[in-house]
């Protein structure tokens, strides 16, 4: 994505279209940002003229829901995380499960966090 940093409104724009909001609130973030992230391929308009998610959007809200869950183990190892980003954190080596329930952060994880806290002072 080539440093492309998204604002929270930008996210929370994807999410809507993600679920397919209806709410007018909804309408009024994804209008706001529709055109840079249409722009940036995060999402495009289908043939009946709704937005959809692209790949990459997809990803994108996956790899940040991933940040979001290291941060929370983080902070808490019993959190409960969706079993789609826990099973990508263990995959990649990220999480251990702790012998009392729960997951803390492999070295791994705990690298990841403290690389993404600086890219993210950087910007």
């Amino acid at each position: 994505m080539k440093n492309e940093k998204l604002t929270t409104d930008e996210y929370d724009a994807l999410d809507m279209v993600r679920r397919g909001g209806k709410q007018e609130m909804a309408s009024a973030c994804v209008g706001r940002n529709s055109k840079r992230l249409c722009g940036i391929k995060l999402m495009s308009y289908g043939r009946d003229k709704r937005l959809t998610l692209t790949d990459k959007g997809e990803e994108v809200l996956f790899l940040r829901r991933c940040v979001t869950g290291l941060r929370a183990l983080a902070a808490d190892p019993q959190v409960v995380l969706d079993e789609d980003v826990l099973r990508f954190l263990n995959r990649k080596s990220h999480i251990v499960p702790l012998e009392g329930g729960g997951h803390g952060l492999s070295d791994k994880g705990r690298e990841s966090l403290a690389d993404i806290a600086l890219n993210e002072e950087r910007r």
